[in-house]
């Protein structure tokens, strides 16, 4: 981060760069008022490479920038994320009414228009829809991974990670493991569901006698969204790289994606191991100070070191979560505005969810639909992101 840029900050940051160690408890309550559709029109239409001088962070066309996050899903969405099928998704004739008095009239031949609200459900529904398929649709010629990183602790590392994996995992029928990369034991085991007696510090322990899938399930700790969940189970050694590098070693063998939750030393032997093994960084953010300047100065180290770090540096994607506190706009336009300068092309707004402030356990399906319509459109830019990835080794 420039020293012109930390200037700029601190007019509306104040004392955000003294806080960097300071873990402010969430709040129990939802976020006031939710920024307008019209107000995302630009953001939503950027492509990621297009240069801009605006604040905001340019988004592919399915970015979750596009649903507000006030948005209702319909009843009977199809979407795979609520459980209906791939094969059912389809999209209504933009001139024909099919909900309510509108539809009930149209259906007896009235020529009748979708109102306001049905067209704003289609659009949210075209827009879920395009993220699916892209999800889904994404291809590689060996495994892929995805690390979760700021070093700025209670910024949503876990929950992002947890999420994601299960996104990704629902929309492509699994094959997607989380793998906790901390140096000490972690949150992860304790977000995710299920209690397995086997985890993180038993696999590093056995990793030369894990030869099958059926071995290496046995560490897992299997969700409902199908993503496998590898941590700590209690207490465990130190996590070296060297063991970060030989775990995911075999769980590439077994497993498409591997999504990487990590910890808060980014000097730490375990996330430079898991440095060396990832393929794209998703950072998550808060509209905080504190939260950004520490975001930036990952990049910036990142950077530094060159080679596979400043390529994960520069393809980096935020992800920016709400945790229910009371939210400025100057600062919310703020962390976009340095993210934007920082090189980070990719910012995906995650709305306020109370699931995700309970701090238990996280079942995707208890997430809010506008949460997992976020969350789907940032996986979105995350598998292509790990398309331009890889073909860029061949």
């Amino acid at each position: 981060m420039t020293d012109s840029s930390r200037g700029i900050a601190s007019d509306v940051f104040g004392g955000a760069a003294r806080a960097s160690q300071y873990i402010e408890e969430d709040a129990k309550r939802p976020r006031a008022a939710q920024q307008p559709a019209e107000d995302l029109g630009e953001l939503a239409a950027l492509e990621p490479d297009v240069a801009t001088d605006s604040p905001l962070i340019a988004a592919p066309p399915w970015s979750s920038a596009a649903v507000t996050a006030g948005t209702s899903l319909p009843a009977d969405s199809t979407s795979v994320l609520f459980g209906g099928p791939a094969a059912a998704l389809t999209v209504a004739d933009p001139g024909k009414a099919t909900k309510g008095f509108r539809g009930a009239m149209a259906r007896l031949g009235l020529p009748v228009k979708p109102g306001a609200g049905e067209v704003e459900a289609r659009r949210v529904e075209s827009v879920r829809l395009a993220a699916e398929t892209v999800v889904r649709q994404a291809t590689w010629t060996r495994a892929v991974s995805v690390l979760v990183n700021n070093p700025k602790g209670g910024t949503g590392k876990t929950p992002t990670a947890v999420i994601l994996a299960g996104v990704l995992a629902s929309i492509r029928g699994g094959s997607t493991a989380v793998l906790e990369v901390s140096d000490d034991p972690g949150a992860l085991g304790y977000r995710a569901e299920g209690n397995p007696k086997l985890g993180l510090g038993e696999l590093v322990r056995d990793i030369d006698q894990v030869k099958t899938a059926g071995r290496l399930h046995g560490y897992t700790a299997p969700q409902t969204s199908f993503a496998d969940v590898i941590a700590s189970t209690g207490r465990r050694d130190r996590l070296t790289g060297d063991a970060v590098v030989s775990v995911c070693k075999v769980i590439d063998e077994f497993y498409g994606i591997r999504v990487m939750d990590s910890g808060n030393v980014t000097t730490s032997s375990a996330f430079q191991g898991a440095v060396s093994v990832a393929d794209v960084l998703v950072i998550p953010v808060m509209n905080a100070g504190d939260s950004v300047l520490e975001a930036i100065q990952l990049l910036e180290e990142l950077r530094a070191a060159g080679g596979q770090p400043k390529r994960l540096a520069d393809t980096a994607i935020a992800i920016r979560l709400t945790d229910g506190r009371p939210e400025n706009q100057a600062v919310s336009d703020e962390v976009a505005r340095l993210l934007h300068e920082a090189g980070v092309t990719s910012l995906h707004e995650v709305p306020y969810d109370a699931h995700i402030a309970e701090r238990q356990q996280i079942t995707l399906s208890k997430l809010a639909p506008a949460t997992r319509d976020a969350f789907a459109a940032a996986a979105a830019s995350v598998v292509t992101s790990l398309k331009n990835s890889v073909s860029t080794e061949h």
